[in-house]
């Protein structure tokens, strides 16, 4: 089975049998680089793999579905998104066949684009997805729609971080998106930082931290 991703992986630097699985999704626009660059600051017994958008927007530039604006109103491409959620599932089978990894220590994580797409996956598979990394996104209508809360989701892990000066993403999207969640019984994790659309060292700090213990 060919990956139907392209990825970057960095495997654990100590010695773990079966380690976590962290899976990252880029913004807009952007590639696989980008947040491969924060596997040196991330747990040593975690697997980390960074993955591209199959989209193409440009030389280096990818996206994991297309938006257009119609009276300065976001309209997200649902037919794009839906694929690529179905994609990331696909994909996350791909690395059960090629890498060993603790199947109920899955995390999904991202940035903008990449926190939307680690909403749906996560949150629509709570047999799959042990936990959720939301950098600077938002909860789409779509995805709540499709929110089904079983057992496995009260024991999903949320972790949100969001700039209060974000002109991409404003932080009441932000602050919706928890209030939503803890309507439906969710428990996420909540800090928001004097920053604007982008990961601040104290952001990435507080994100570590936090992981190192779930993972404890």
């Amino acid at each position: 089975m060919n990956s139907p991703l392209t990825y970057l992986i960095r495997k654990p630097n100590v010695s773990i049998e079966n380690p976590p699985l962290l899976i990252l999704l880029h913004g807009v626009g952007s590639n696989e680089n980008d947040l491969f660059s924060l596997t040196d600051f991330l747990p040593d017994s975690i697997m980390v793999v960074s993955v591209r958008g199959p989209i193409s927007l440009g030389r280096d530039r990818f996206g994991w579905y297309e938006i257009t604006f119609s009276g300065g109103v976001p309209k997200i491409d649902t037919e794009q998104q839906v694929k690529s959620h179905k994609i990331i599932l696909e994909f996350l089978e791909y690395l059960s066949n090629k890498y060993r990894f603790n199947s109920k220590q899955v995390w999904i994580g991202g940035f903008s684009q990449g926190a939307v797409m680690s909403y749906s996956v996560g949150l629509e598979h709570p047999d799959r997805i042990k936990g959720i990394i939301a950098l600077s996104g938002r909860l789409l209508e779509e995805t709540k729609s499709q929110i089904l809360i079983e057992d496995q989701s009260k024991g999903q892990r949320i972790y949100i971080a969001h700039g209060t000066n974000d002109n991409v993403i404003p932080v009441t999207s932000a602050r919706a998106s928890k209030d939503y969640l803890e309507s439906v019984g969710l428990v996420p994790i909540y800090k928001e930082y004097m920053e604007g659309h982008t990961i601040s060292q104290e952001m990435l700090k507080d994100l570590v931290s936090w992981l190192e213990k779930e993972l404890a």
